[in-house]
């Protein structure tokens, strides 16, 4: 069984005890959280599709700890101008683990 859930802006295909990094969610380590935007269900043999959710469909998570990703370097530079800059940034994230479909 799988479901297609929307979160960040994002879509990620899910399965039951599968662990993943999301855009940061409010919560702590530890805590449920509940996905209330199903794209689309399936059990193998039938499937919902939402226009665009399923209405009353909740897929639930717990929130394993929240986190920075790699740090992502962007340079500016401007020839025959000595402007050079160097910018850092680390995206947050919370890695959750899904419980029930």
């Amino acid at each position: 069984m799988f479901a297609i859930i929307e979160t960040g802006g994002k879509q990620y295909l899910v399965k039951k005890g599968e662990k993943l990094q999301v855009e940061k969610l409010a919560g702590e380590a530890g805590q449920a959280v509940k996905f209330e935007k199903v794209l689309f269900t399936s059990d193998g043999k039938d499937f919902k599709l939402g226009k665009p959710y399923i209405s009353g469909s909740v897929v639930e998570a717990k929130i394993l700890k929240q986190g920075k990703g790699k740090k992502v370097h962007v340079l500016k530079y401007k020839a025959k101008s000595k402007y050079r800059r160097k910018i850092g940034h680390r995206q947050h994230f919370t890695e959750i683990e899904i419980v029930s479909l």
